[in-house]
């Protein structure tokens, strides 16, 4: 792990990628994901999952159907024996024939808009009995929440809409077992929390398109545009949003607003940017400055005090991750060289992706969980050193054995040069050395501009002699 200084200097801008086609997810990882959801039910005991979905909350229900119930609400119930159903609503009973795996369909208006017509209404009662969910032992209930408080029984804490939960309640047996089911999916060996290669293919899209929208958007930040023309830089071909996108100047969440606005960029402004997909997201957060004397008074020392500390624990957490070390590993690798008490960063420094921004994280204090080949994680260490701006410069990554690489490389040789291309920027530019085990799935994972108007410098390791 290096020991040398950080320093700014100028720095090439890393390659990025247009015209990248998203990889869809082929039959065969459809299937495979659902043998591993049904291996789960059978090694915890669950005889049925019902997974819920909404627009906000959907990821669960999408990893086997291949859609959200959009702007609806729906089910998903599947048995031990692998009989799957829909409960859908009345404008997304469409897709239930395109659903990804086989399933049956139940209309209940129930999940539909207020006012919509009611035909086929009937009580969510009569539809448990009709599926027999009288006759279990034990049910799983999915949202999206996977709850990790240890002062009451997490299994215990459920996380879909009341009228839901009451009606199965009503319609099963007392002794029927109702528990939260999200661990089966998003926890330690959860179904979801390892990819192959089609989904990692899957979900670079998302990555490199971030990534090289947050480079536009880096190089069109100059005084007096809007944040709204930055923002049309960070959003992309049409894809939907996994969080809110940010082109932040100066004061944030004025009148409680968190959208970019018609507020222009003047010099010496604090300045955040976000724009996340599926599979990606890439964040920012600096000064509008182009070099030390033009920083606020207050904050001369910008540079020593909060961005090149920030950015030796990026390095650290690119250098230390690898398959197999524990979560606790990397988390307390972070602490000894930014330590939470001086820089007062408070969540987990890393998370795993997928169809969702944040899924789970196996990046704690004390966590044993094993990082794993397959996994897609997130950089995310966020400083608030008072008085000072922030920084940040998240960006994702994958661990992947040889095993899969080699699967990677067969399979994809276009994302297999992007990635080649991607760890020659951090090892022979940025001067970072990653295990063989991390593939940058973002163009610009570490690449960190504190001084936006200094568009040709960048935070990098200084190389030893």
């Amino acid at each position: 792990m290096t020991n040398n200084p950080i320093t700014f200097e100028t720095c090439p801008e890393p390659n990025t990628y247009t015209d990248v086609a998203p990889i869809t997810l082929t039959d065969q990882t459809i299937e495979a994901r659902k043998n591993k959801v049904l291996q789960k039910m059978q090694e915890e005991k669950i005889d049925v999952l019902i997974i819920y979905a909404d627009k906000e909350h959907g990821s669960n229900f999408e990893y086997l159907t291949g859609f959200i119930p959009r702007f609806e609400e729906g089910l998903l119930v599947i048995d031990k024996s692998g009989k799957s159903t829909v409960v859908l609503g009345n404008e997304n009973l469409k897709l239930a024939n395109l659903s990804r795996i086989k399933v049956d369909l139940i209309h209940s208006p129930l999940f539909s808009l207020p006012n919509q017509p009611m035909e086929n209404d009937d009580k969510l009662e009569n539809i448990f009995s009709h599926l027999k969910l009288q006759n279990q032992q034990r049910i799983g209930l999915i949202g999206w929440k996977m709850f990790t408080t240890s002062v009451q029984p997490a299994e215990q804490m459920l996380d879909i809409p009341y009228f839901i939960v009451d009606a199965l309640k009503n319609a099963t047996k007392d002794d029927v077992e109702l528990v939260n089911g999200a661990y089966l999916l998003i926890g330690d060996h959860g179904a979801r929390t390892t990819n192959n290669a089609n989904e990692i293919a899957h979900y670079e899209y998302g990555a490199n398109l971030a990534s090289t929208r947050m480079l536009k958007a880096l190089n069109a930040i100059e005084i007096g545009a809007k944040e709204t023309d930055i923002g049309q830089h960070l959003n992309a071909e049409g894809q939907y949003n996994s969080v809110v996108t940010i082109a932040a100047t100066g004061k944030r969440f004025e009148k409680a607003n968190i959208y970019p606005s018609y507020k222009q960029v003047k010099r010496g402004d604090p300045m955040s940017l976000t724009v996340g997909y599926k599979g990606g997201l890439s964040s920012r957060a600096g000064l509008v400055v182009e070099n030390e004397q033009q920083l606020p008074e207050d904050q001369t020392d910008y540079l020593e005090a909060v961005a090149k500390p920030y950015y030796h624990a990026v390095v650290t957490w690119l250098e230390t991750i690898k398959v197999g070390i524990k979560g606790d590993q990397l988390y307390q690798a972070i602490e000894r060289v930014f330590p939470k008490e001086k820089y007062h960063w408070h969540l987990n420094p890393g998370h795993l992706v997928a169809d969702e921004e944040w899924m789970a994280s196996p990046i704690y204090n004390h966590s044993s969980e094993p990082l794993k080949s397959g996994m897609i994680f997130q950089i995310d260490i966020i400083p608030s050193v008072p008085g000072y701006t922030g920084v940040s410069a998240e960006e994702c990554v994958a661990l992947a054995d040889q095993t899969l690489q080699a699967n990677i490389k067969k399979q994809y040789p276009e994302l297999w040069e992007r990635i080649l291309s991607r760890k020659a920027y951090l090892q022979d530019i940025l001067n970072i050395e990653v295990s063989p085990d991390v593939l940058p799935l973002s163009n610009t994972v570490a690449y960190l501009r504190p001084f936006y108007l200094a568009k040709d410098k960048a935070l990098k390791v200084k190389r030893a002699r």
